[in-house]
């Protein structure tokens, strides 16, 4: 069972995201909160493995996205909002989140991420994926540190971590690479490791800023 929190100041969302997910046998509703306090409460108050969670709430989504990894550990948060400029994005991802949907995302693909999210793996719209390689692009912004912290990877991590970038599975990366998933799994435990990166979504920005999908 995926237990999971929706946080958005708006009612409606937050019923609409309710009976999207509720359609899945495997996905159980335990809390809902309408600000960034009542999130982290929640968090603190029930098991939650994925919490939804609006950028512009009152309290601040990325407030509560550092403070949920300060204090809820098995947690996955996902931003599930309707702001996708890079630098919310980027600030989102580097407080914490594993993941970032914009609201426009389908039914299926909402279910979708929250099981990914559930397992570990990174979760990021397909446009904002695109919108960070375009911002890395124009403005080289990132490039020259994020391959310095690429530089002690073996060839094998650093092609683990491109698959990782484009936001495969350890299951696809391993079908790719000819690879059992438990290599695959401590491949990405050492490339966190070697690159000071807290989480899959954060490898899988850094790959990007590094050129390494390029």
């Amino acid at each position: 069972m995926i237990r999971v929190l929706i946080a958005d100041d708006e009612a409606l969302m937050r019923t609409g995201v309710r009976l999207i997910l509720e359609n899945d046998e495997e996905i159980r509703i335990v809390a809902e909160a309408q600000d960034a306090r009542e999130a982290v409460e929640a968090c603190r108050a029930h098991t939650v493995d994925v919490a939804l969670l609006d950028i512009r709430m009152p309290g601040d989504g990325i407030t509560a996205v550092a403070e949920i990894a300060r204090h809820s550990a098995r947690t996955r948060a996902v931003m599930l909002t309707a702001f996708g400029e890079e630098p919310t994005v980027t600030s989102a991802l580097r407080a914490g989140a594993h993941g970032y949907l914009l609201k426009d995302t389908g039914p299926r693909e909402l279910i979708d991420a929250v099981r990914r999210a559930a397992a570990g793996e990174p979760v990021l719209a397909p446009q904002v994926t695109r919108q960070l390689v375009e911002f890395r692009t124009r403005s080289g912004h990132g490039g020259e540190t994020a391959g310095r912290r690429l530089a002690e990877l073996t060839p094998a991590e650093r092609d683990v971590l491109r698959l990782l970038g484009t936001g495969l599975s350890n299951a696809e990366i391993a079908a790719r690479l000819h690879l059992s998933s438990g290599t695959v799994k401590a491949h990405i435990s050492s490339i966190l490791t070697r690159t000071g990166c807290t989480n899959r979504v954060q490898a899988a920005v850094l790959a990007h800023e590094a050129g390494l999908l390029d």
